[in-house]
């Protein structure tokens, strides 16, 4: 007759991140416990089917399951959210529609700022070549998306201005100085897109993301490691606000915003990376370090437009044409910058609180 036959049953639900950001994966997670689901002790069909069959010295030698998900599968998730975000956004920049020069940038600097910020988790040896191609790749997009957001500023500026402060065909140079560069960007872009240095990163990245170079701490619960790294990125924007306060009023001072909007950019990338396993600290901290990141990126978009609208004037004077009203843009844009510049410091105390940061372990 042979062996004795048990039946035995079970339900199970399975859930795969294919696209869009882990935050996603995370209210799935959370809505599947509020329903009664709990994360199944064995993870493979196979080793449940055996059940108590398996040898006694493999049940002994198993290790208890980790407490949530460990640092590379919470780092990995989201790098590759952000892989799935450049590459369907790859059709829409080809297609021209709207915001999706910015989606893809986004994302690309998303992505390269993960490579960067978990180096116990992904080796930075390994993961730096993809990071250089990456930072090429957001520069030829930035070219296109910076121009086409400064023309448009500058234009609606001007529309808003008094009759009497517009002099000569303010609005025609405008279009006739941003209208070359923005085609020439978008230009740029599609070359890019077209290269074969681009599908030569795309392939780069396929294979790191799916054959990972993983560090010493990949293996660890993410609640115990993805904290301090998090931590580190937010020492470095408070090192770099500390030095913009010292800096004297002029250039060394916008250079050093400058570079602490960059460390802001990447620490809130990173924070954003952590949330699945970090849940509302981090997205706490993350908002707030947007807040500090759009006021420095604003006063460096007056501080470009000054130079701009400074280069305008004096063509509109050599083409014999009114230069007042570049000056007046040129003033306007200095005060923005000195009112934001003004903000920077109360909005990353702000995000500086310990309320803040005290999950940063």
């Amino acid at each position: 007759m042979g062996a004795q036959t048990a039946l035995t049953q079970w339900h199970e639900v399975e859930v795969e991140l294919t696209g869009g950001s882990p935050r996603l994966l995370a209210a799935a997670d959370q809505v599947l416990r509020r329903s009664g689901l709990r994360p199944a002790a064995r993870t493979a069909k196979l080793e449940r089917a055996l059940a108590g069959r398996l040898p006694a010295a493999d049940q002994a030698q198993r290790p208890a399951p980790a407490a949530g998900p460990d640092a590379a599968t919470v780092v990995l998730g989201y790098a590759r959210a952000q892989l799935a975000q450049l590459t369907a956004a790859d059709p829409q920049v080809r297609r021209d529609a709207p915001d999706s020069v910015h989606q893809m940038r986004v994302a690309t600097r998303r992505l390269r700022s993960t490579l960067r910020a978990f180096p116990t988790v992904l080796r930075r040896a390994d993961t730096r070549p993809a990071g250089a191609e990456l930072k090429w790749l957001g520069g030829v997009l930035g070219e296109a998306r910076d121009a086409e957001v400064l023309g448009g500023r500058l234009a609606a500026t001007v529309a808003e201005l008094p009759r009497e402060l517009v002099m000569g065909p303010v609005q025609a140079r405008l279009r006739a100085h941003f209208g070359p560069v923005t085609a020439a960007g978008r230009a740029a872009a599609l070359r890019a897109l077209n290269s074969q240095r681009y599908l030569r990163l795309l392939g780069q990245l396929d294979e790191l993301l799916s054959d990972p170079p993983l560090g010493q701490q990949a293996g660890r619960p993410a609640a115990d490691v993805l904290p301090a790294a998090v931590g580190q990125m937010r020492a470095r924007v408070r090192r770099r606000m500390r030095r913009a306060r010292h800096a004297p009023p002029g250039p060394a001072r916008d250079t050093a915003l400058h570079e602490a909007r960059k460390a802001a950019k990447d620490a809130r990338y990173a924070a954003e990376a952590v949330s699945p396993a970090a849940g509302r600290d981090a997205r706490r901290f993350a908002r707030r370090v947007k807040n500090l990141q759009s006021v420095l990126g604003e006063h460096h978009d007056a501080v470009v437009a000054r130079t701009t609208l400074r280069e305008l004037g004096v063509q509109a004077q050599l083409a014999g044409q009114p230069s007042f009203t570049f000056g007046v843009l040129h003033e306007l844009e200095y005060h923005r910058a000195q009112g934001l510049a003004s903000q920077a410091g109360p909005v990353w105390r702000r995000a500086a609180r310990r309320k803040y940061r005290k999950w940063m372990r």
